[in-house]
């Protein structure tokens, strides 16, 4: 008897909609009210309509599968617009992009971002999968090119500029361009102070 032969292409195909399908299951599980609580491997799995080995086959674990959802989640929000901040060769215009571009980013899904973010507080092995580090490195990148990175000014802007703060100013009912204006100016405040 020949061995049957094998298709890379349709398996591959079947990985990649496997994929997609976790990725919008852990979206969906993540807006329900239940949200954080509800938020296990099994249940997305459940969700996705996939064994639970598949899900660890396909993101190694439940912060790879945070990963995955946080840079869809980015994709969506904007964020992929981020290296333009990074080439803009005015420094304070650079910063004001950049605090712009992660008010955009947080109004772009405030449910399940905050409930990624609130994740990461409960499970510090998850808090690698927020990316926070990122953003504190990139802080640091633009403050360098303004002379202002001490630690100090570093931890002001990380905080500033965090989820935490945009969702208590959107309380208020301004939207995120209204918030990255109070930011920005918020912002020099502190650096030119």
């Amino acid at each position: 008897m020949a061995p049957r032969s094998y298709k890379l292409g349709r398996r591959q195909a079947t990985s990649g909609e496997n994929r997609r399908r976790i990725v919008a299951a852990a979206r969906r599980l993540l807006a329900q009210p239940r949200g954080v609580s509800a938020f296990t491997v099994d249940a997305v799995a459940r969700q996705a309509g996939v064994a639970r080995m598949t899900v660890y086959y396909q993101f190694g674990s439940k912060a790879g599968l945070i990963e995955a959802l946080f840079d869809e989640l980015a994709g969506k929000g904007g964020l992929d617009r981020l290296p333009l901040a990074f080439r803009q060769p005015d420094p304070r215009q650079a910063l004001e992009d950049f605090i712009s571009a992660f008010c955009k980013f947080w109004a772009s899904d405030k449910v399940v971002i905050g409930r990624l973010q609130a994740l990461a507080v409960i499970d510090p092995a998850l808090a690698q999968a927020s990316r926070e580090s990122r953003r504190r490195q990139g802080l640091s990148v633009l403050l360098g090119r303004l002379g202002k990175d001490s630690p100090e000014v570093i931890d002001l802007l990380q905080a500033l500029t965090c989820y935490q703060v945009f969702a208590v100013l959107a309380q208020g009912k301004r939207d995120s361009q209204a918030i990255a204006r109070l930011l920005i100016r918020t912002a020099w405040l502190t650096l030119d102070a």
